[in-house]
């Protein structure tokens, strides 16, 4: 008998070189439209749908299962065991479904911890080593810091393991206690009856919180945390070439973990203070420099002021106007990532007189006569 299943990926409204995240996203959407919750009136036809609608992600969203209904159609899945020959199997409450991930996601607020535990979401381990979390920092430095790197001592305040109970959370000669609610696992499996059938789930032991341990006799040091709060003071070096808004990562300087897990990281988020006369752009320095009028008129020499305070010459070559840039090769920022350096940059501004003593009027009109100029008006008015 011909098998009358539809496409998959016509199911999904996806073509076949979809990516995993545009599966999901169709997935969801669909799986949200036709969830027979939020279809009362047409519950039959929409559950039906839904059905069609997981199967077709069940398989799509599996690597191997994919790869064989790619090269077989419908019959490549079923070679991988399951239920009734095949990789999954529907009856009235969903038997054998392993790859939805939760109805949170769609709104069925009373459904989330029914179907993430029955439909593959289940409830993480807590007994298990997990790693310590992550902390962040902010620290500012200046302008000139960033330029030439900086070694800066900063203190964060996180937990550290007891010294006293080690970590355990027990008192001293004690040890904790294998839960005898959930048998040390952190969990309690309970069958549960649904509109769609039973379905054996999974919940977090709340006698012991997950942990799958009981302490009876706590550390009077840490009071059973198995951690103590510290204002640790930390070296961190900031590299040269550093900008505003970038961050630097210390590995395992963040909260202990647990269980012998490893610690977390420390985040330092670098900010750059605004400079006065420096501003940046990419690994390069900006800034404006003035110049007299008869140095930009005839060429002159000056001393250019850079970031890490030394000073270097300059030729400003005559006839210079206002607005002329000039580049100082390799006197920029260094890159982070590399060995290379952006350029200094600077631009002139010629500063014109604006008081004259009558022998400077005098000069500057001779020298007006002799390039043909008109000479300056000597009455007030509109141009005086």
């Amino acid at each position: 008998m011909a098998n009358t299943k539809r496409d998959y990926y016509e199911v999904l409204g996806v073509d076949k070189n979809a990516t995993d995240e545009e599966l999901k996203r169709a997935y969801r959407k669909l799986a949200k439209k036709y969830h027979p919750d939020a279809n009362p009136d047409n519950k039959k036809e929409a559950e039906a749908k839904f059905k069609e609608v997981s199967e077709a992600y069940e398989v799509l969203s599996d690597k191997q299962k994919r790869q064989m209904y790619d090269q077989f159609g419908h019959d490549g899945p079923q070679g991988f065991g399951g239920q009734n020959g095949g990789y999954y199997s529907y009856g009235s409450g969903f038997e054998g479904f392993s790859g939805f991930s939760g109805f949170d996601d769609f709104g069925f607020g009373s459904f989330g911890d029914i179907f993430s535990a029955a439909f593959g979401g289940g409830t993480r381990r807590k007994s298990g080593p997990r790693k310590g979390a992550d902390l962040k920092v902010n620290i500012e430095i200046t302008f000139e810091e960033s330029y030439t790197g900086i070694e800066k001592t900063i203190i964060v305040n996180r937990n550290k393991e007891c010294s006293h109970c080690h970590g355990t959370g027990a008192k001293p000669g004690t040890n904790p206690q294998t839960c005898q609610v959930c048998n040390g696992t952190g969990k309690i499996k309970q069958v549960i009856t649904t509109p769609f059938g039973q379905m054996s789930t999974q919940k977090v032991c709340s006698n012991c919180g997950g942990e799958g341990k009981i302490i009876k006799e706590p550390c009077t040091e840490c009071r059973g945390k198995g951690t103590i709060r510290e204002s640790a003071r930390i070296k961190v070096k900031i590299p040269a070439g550093i900008d505003d808004g970038q961050t630097v990562v210390l590995r395992g300087e963040g909260e202990p973990g647990t269980k012998n897990g490893p610690k977390g990281d420390l985040y330092i988020n670098v900010h750059v203070k605004k400079h006065k006369i420096y501003t940046r752009k990419s690994d390069h320095v900006l800034c404006d420099i003035p110049i007299t009028f008869t140095g930009a008129t005839l060429g002159t020499e000056i001393e250019i002021p850079l970031v890490d305070g030394t000073k270097e010459k300059y030729k400003i070559p005559e006839g210079t106007a206002t607005g002329t840039k000039f580049v100082l090769r390799g006197k920029g920022f260094k890159s982070v990532n590399g060995s290379w350096r952006g350029d200094f940059v600077f631009t002139v501004h010629v500063q014109v007189p604006k008081k004259l003593t009558p022998e400077q009027r005098e000069l500057i009109t001779k020298l007006a006569e002799t390039m043909n100029e008109q000479p300056p008006i000597k009455k007030r008015g509109i141009f005086g």
